[in-house]
């Protein structure tokens, strides 16, 4: 009976045992060794008979499938249609900057049986502007050539001179980084004129002439210069005026501030006057230009110039100010002004009967105010 009964319960635990683990197999373990089945969770279920331990199989990873669309692109020929505008060369940049303008101006009065009376009268000026600028990271230089000359023809007058200029300049400067835009500059300009200039209605003596006075400025300073170039204040301490008066007639009257000749009592020549005048003195320049309105643009330009030497504090003036009206892209109207004060320039001399001067007069402000309507070119 007892054997009996222990067959039975033998039975019951090996059936037990195999409906628990009869999926598992024997794994005989392997001390210091870590299981290396990362690819999926592992549920272990272990249990201590003697020294074997078992373990679940291991689930497997079942791929994803994903169905891909793919879009052929389609063109139609048919509407494919021919550039409005030619195609365009490629042209690398230039380190150069570069204006060209070309202007005649106009004016005319007219009168018929005019009670308030008046002269027919037909003015002109023609002017030109040239720069060339070139600008690469640290180094900047600018050369500038600005050439004027106007005339004017009044009923029963001969024709009479209203503007004559040459002007020419250039400015070399240097800067330590480009984020600055103050440069180190070394600045030279030169001024003069095309013909002679009387005093109207005198026309035998002519008060200037070509290189009669011309001007020669050089000097080494700092600069201020924005990036679009409109905007530039140039400060020298140390800069060299050159007056030139090649005409000797004009030299032995020691006009433009050079030195005059010595003459007897007779008013005979001893010695002629000298054709040179130089003179060391501290300049301000400024130069603007900006859009008041769409079509308004204002340029402004001065220059300041004072003698350590002779006079110092007492400057010279030369400034001029300019508003065009661009009426389209080849009709301007234009309105200028112009204000010149030197010392060395005098005016009113006072002789006494004999014809000797014995006052060579005094310095006195000049203004010169022009207004025109006309063409300009720039290309």
């Amino acid at each position: 009976m007892k054997s009996k009964t222990v067959k039975i319960t033998t039975f019951f635990i090996t059936f037990i045992f195999l409906m628990q683990f009869g999926n598992a197999q024997e794994v005989k373990p392997k001390p210091k060794k870590v299981d290396s089945l990362i690819t999926a969770p592992i549920v272990y279920h272990a249990v201590v008979w003697d020294t074997v331990f078992f373990r679940t199989k291991q689930r497997r990873i079942k791929p994803e499938v994903r169905n891909v669309h793919l879009m052929n692109t389609m063109i139609s020929v048919k509407k494919i249609r021919p550039l409005s505008d030619k195609l365009t060369k490629f042209v690398n940049p230039s380190l150069w900057q570069s204006v060209n303008l070309l202007g005649l101006n106009f004016s005319q009065a007219a009168f018929v049986n005019w009670n308030a009376g008046g002269n027919n009268s037909i003015a002109a000026q023609g002017n030109v502007r040239f720069e060339r600028n070139y600008k690469f990271q640290y180094f900047q230089w600018e050369n500038t050539l600005e050439a004027r000359y106007g005339i004017n023809l009044q009923e029963g007058q001969k024709i009479r001179k209203t503007d004559d200029a040459i002007r020419l300049s250039s400015t070399i400067g240097y800067r330590r980084d480009t984020i600055s835009n103050w440069y180190y500059s070394v600045k030279a300009n030169f001024n003069t004129q095309f013909s002679d200039g009387f005093k109207y209605p005198d026309r035998e003596t002519p008060i200037s002439r070509v290189m009669s006075p011309g001007y020669f400025f050089l000097g080494a300073g700092t600069s201020f210069i924005t990036e679009d170039r409109k905007f530039n204040v140039y400060v020298s301490p140390m800069t060299i005026k050159t007056t030139v008066v090649l005409d000797q007639e004009l030299a032995d009257k020691g006009a433009f501030g050079v030195e005059k000749a010595i003459r007897d009592v007779d008013g005979n020549v001893l010695k002629e006057g000298k054709n040179l005048f130089q003179e060391l003195g501290f300049l301000v320049t400024n130069n603007w230009e900006t859009q008041l309105m769409q079509n308004i643009a204002l340029k402004h330009r001065i220059s300041l110039y004072t003698d350590y030497l002779r006079k110092f504090g007492n400057v010279d003036v030369d400034w001029e100010l300019n508003i065009n009206l661009q009426v389209n892209k080849y009709i301007v109207t234009n309105l200028g002004t112009h204000i010149i004060y030197d010392d060395d320039i005098l005016f009113d001399p006072i002789k006494n009967d004999a014809g000797t001067v014995i006052n060579e007069g005094r310095p006195k402000l000049q203004f010169k105010q022009l207004l025109g309507i006309g063409v300009a070119y720039n290309f």
